[in-house]
């Protein structure tokens, strides 16, 4: 079992990986480092756990959309068609704000602790 120490955000965390994917887990490593650099850069002043938490949804986020245009593309359309916006959907942006408001309390929470 490999194991490492990533860098993220001026803190270190040592974190166990499968030999061979060190260097794999070092680049996962500095794109998280790089994301809370221009998270900070922007004037945001949150502990690590905000942080973390702001470069993990950025992350989810393109995931979400990266998933979206493969699917578009295998299924032969285009990736302007798994771009484009979705219709509206007020009870959708209700939950969604409540959702927001969890991980906000959550992580204050975590900052708390």
């Amino acid at each position: 079992m490999g194991q490492v120490t990533v860098r993220i955000g001026g803190y270190a965390h040592p974190v166990s990986c499968q030999d061979g994917q060190e260097d794999h887990l070092l680049r996962m490593a500095a794109e998280v480092d790089r994301r809370i650099t221009t998270l900070r850069a922007m004037g945001m002043q949150f502990g690590e756990t905000r942080m973390l938490l702001l470069a993990a949804l950025q992350l989810a986020d393109e995931t979400t959309d990266l998933t979206a245009e493969v699917s578009a593309l295998r299924a032969g359309g285009s990736v302007a068609a798994a771009s484009a916006p979705a219709a509206a959907d007020p009870a959708l942006a209700q939950r969604l704000d409540r959702v927001a408001a969890k991980i906000e309390t959550i992580a204050a929470n975590l900052e708390g602790s």
